[in-house]
């Protein structure tokens, strides 16, 4: 038995999440039986889709649900050693043990960190891939809004759409990630939402309209860019985090995409596994030249994952929020 600890959802959060909804529990985990292999943590991930889960779909009293990078440190399986590197999708849990089913082996490059293997070159990574490229169906020159530019997702698929030589704008909510997005990332235009009426800002960022809206808002947001898109618009609606907390914006000008035939589809990380040999090797690629930038907000302590998941919604993060719980 080795001593370890579990993140559990305690109270089903009112509104945005409190730290007290969740609580560090000690557990113990046994050994590598036959067949199986115990894991430690060594990167957890924290995600906006978690916050609607914490509704229904996240059991009280039981480790949250959540993917991550651990280390093989106990090994009875014969397709497993110890110290390889996985993927994982067992929650937040310290260090556990696995059949090796979900387990998914990680040769990382060693010109990079550990940690993009999180985000650009993980779930986030592909979701922006697969997103715009696919559900977006990006032509090269389009015209391309992103909403929450600055966050993991965001970021990625502003950058992708620039690498394809198309005029791109975003929404983040601070004037630090505005900054970097304009300076660092390399947009045409950047919208704070906070201080610039969005209708307005729109307008003069996106002159020609809009080909291809990367959704991660709904609400106001949506509302705003409904009008601006141009003849046969796609949205790939990949989030709608402003009404994750309970709010719940009005959208009034759906009609807008009648006439203009715009599309509008929602899609999961796991919809593109056919596109993930070319992902690894084009993300790869782009990470190394410098053509992707990527910002990364890590804490460090196992047990501080309930703050960074309360700090996501507070828009504490810096591109990709995670949690490092061993070196």
């Amino acid at each position: 038995m080795t001593q370890s600890r579990q993140i559990h959802l305690v109270r089903r959060p009112q509104g945005m999440p409190r730290a007290d909804d969740f609580a560090v529990v000690p557990v113990e985990t046994p050994d590598a039986a036959e067949g199986q292999v115990q894991l430690q943590a060594l990167f957890v991930s924290v995600d906006p889709y978690m916050r609607p889960r914490l509704d229904a779909d996240q059991p009280l009293d039981a480790p949250m649900l959540g993917s991550g990078i651990a280390r093989v440190v106990q090994s009875r399986h014969a397709d497993f050693k110890e110290g390889d590197l996985v993927r994982h999708f067992s929650g937040m849990q310290e260090r556990f043990v696995s059949d090796g089913r979900g387990l998914q082996k990680l040769t990382p490059d060693p010109a990079l960190p550990l940690s993009v293997y999180m985000h650009a070159l993980g779930g986030t990574g592909i979701t922006a891939y697969g997103g715009l490229l696919e559900v977006g169906a990006l032509k090269d020159g389009e015209q391309v809004f992103v909403s929450t530019a600055g966050g993991a997702v965001g970021s990625v698929v502003a950058q992708i759409a620039k690498i394809k030589g198309c005029r791109v704008a975003g929404s983040t909510g601070s004037d630090d990630k505005a900054a970097w997005l304009r300076d660092v990332a390399g947009l045409d235009a950047v919208i704070n939402y906070h201080k610039q009426p969005l209708a307005s800002a729109l307008r003069e960022a996106m002159p020609n309209g809009i080909d291809v809206y990367f959704e991660n808002v709904g609400g106001e947001q949506l509302d705003a860019v409904l009008p601006r898109m141009n003849v046969r618009g796609r949205i790939p609606v990949c989030g709608m985090i402003s009404t994750y907390n309970g709010e719940r914006a009005g959208v009034k000008n759906l009609s807008s995409m009648i006439y203009s035939r715009v599309r509008m589809e929602g899609f999961v990380a796991s919809d593109f596994p056919h596109l993930n040999a070319q992902f690894q090797t084009d993300m790869t690629g782009w990470l190394k030249s410098g053509q992707i930038k990527y910002q990364e907000t890590i804490l460090d302590g196992f047990e501080r994952a309930p703050e960074a998941l309360v700090g996501l919604f507070e828009g504490k993060n810096a591109g990709k929020m995670l949690v490092r719980a061993a070196e």
